[in-house]
């Protein structure tokens, strides 16, 4: 009996949290690479270097997520609750599952981008990966927030982060809006299927954002 109530306390899910956060920042870190092959190089065999790696490593976080769910039974103790810590992971995974998306849409055919639009698409790009950047801060002081059992001084400061990355959200909204408008005033310069698949590739790179953004609102509820 004493071994099963023991039971409840030692499985922690944060170090496995965390282990998935980095294959999610891994997948994260390829946009900006992938991005440049394809704008800038028309590298097509570093293009699919950098798809595969992206591949990879959402399929590694794929696999951390499927064992933190394993392995969080119901009557685990936990000090946030554990729909909320689910919620989360989802979350956190789905980011890494826009990227790949992302990455897929870039292949599926070589895509014509006129020079003119390179300059708000990297401008987008960079506010996703602010947002994202600012999710990833959030979910390291979340682990200092539980480690200091959920001392103020941590929740203030985490709570601070989740403001700014959804003022990020907004901004990388913002961004969307305008690379989509400056892809839509290019209609002669580039062919209906290229225009159909950029703008598809925009509103998944916006998903990228978006999921980011939510995680830290998931973590807001965690406190």
């Amino acid at each position: 009996m004493a071994r099963m109530f023991l039971d409840l306390f030692k499985r922690s899910p944060f170090g496995p949290l965390h282990d998935h956060m980095t294959k999610v920042r891994e997948s994260v870190s390829m946009l900006r690479p992938l991005f440049e092959a394809v704008l800038e190089n028309q590298d097509e065999a570093k293009i699919k270097r950098i798809v595969k790696k992206i591949s990879k490593a959402e399929h590694e976080a794929d696999k951390i997520k499927n064992e933190i769910r394993q392995s969080l039974p119901a009557n685990i103790f936990l000090p946030v609750n554990r729909e909320d810590l689910l919620a989360y992971l989802k979350l956190q995974d789905d980011i890494a599952d826009s990227v790949e998306d992302v990455s897929v849409l870039l292949t599926l055919k070589k895509i014509q981008i006129p020079e003119s639009l390179h300059e708000e698409i990297f401008a987008f790009l960079d506010r996703v990966t602010e947002v994202f950047r600012l999710c990833d801060e959030a979910e390291e002081e979340f682990e200092r927030l539980v480690k200091s059992g959920f001392g103020e001084a941590e929740k203030e400061k985490l709570l601070k982060i989740v403001a700014k990355a959804e003022h990020a959200e907004w901004e990388a909204d913002k961004s969307q809006s305008a690379a989509a408008s400056k892809l839509f005033s290019l209609e002669g310069e580039i062919s209906p299927v290229d225009i159909f698949l950029l703008f598809r590739v925009f509103g998944e790179l916006g998903k990228v954002a978006n999921h980011a953004e939510k995680t830290g609102d998931r973590l807001r509820r965690c406190t």
